[in-house]
């Protein structure tokens, strides 16, 4: 069953680059409506519980560092068929592989910097929605 919610965060890469605005603004434009949007800074052990699934992949220890290494912008986006419609609006993991107009492909730097985090799932946007907001802070 597919749901009207995803979960997204801007990465410290695309914040200290100053595309959080620009970022913010292709997600509108593309039809998607905030429910919720917050502005925080990961620590190394809330980065580490939110990417707790990828804890035995080589790569865990360097995604933490790099998640808690600046400040991001965490949102709950609404929109048909959210997931699969913010998954093709961000783009390949790759932004050399990502499809020209996405984010990925605007914003991102590399593979490791890609600019967003999109869930992958509607099962997970669930997840990832409710670690970082509570009820009280989601527009209904």
């Amino acid at each position: 069953m597919t749901t009207n919610r995803t979960f997204t965060m801007i990465k410290p890469d695309a914040v200290k680059a100053g595309y959080m605005g620009a970022i913010l603004n292709d997600i509108i434009q593309a039809g998607f409506s905030v429910v919720a949007l917050k502005y925080t800074r990961l620590t190394p052990e809330i980065a580490g519980k939110f990417y707790a699934v990828h804890k035995e992949r080589p790569f865990y220890a360097d995604l933490v560092r790099f998640m808690s290494s600046g400040p991001i912008l965490a949102a709950i986006l609404e929109k048909e068929n959210a997931v699969a419609e913010y998954r093709k609006l961000i783009g390949a993991t790759d932004p050399q592989k990502a499809e020209e107009g996405t984010i990925r492909r605007k914003y991102a730097s590399s593979i490791q910097e890609n600019a967003v985090h999109g869930a992958d799932s509607d099962e997970n946007a669930q997840i990832e929605g409710s670690f970082f907001f509570s009820e009280f802070e989601r527009v209904s």
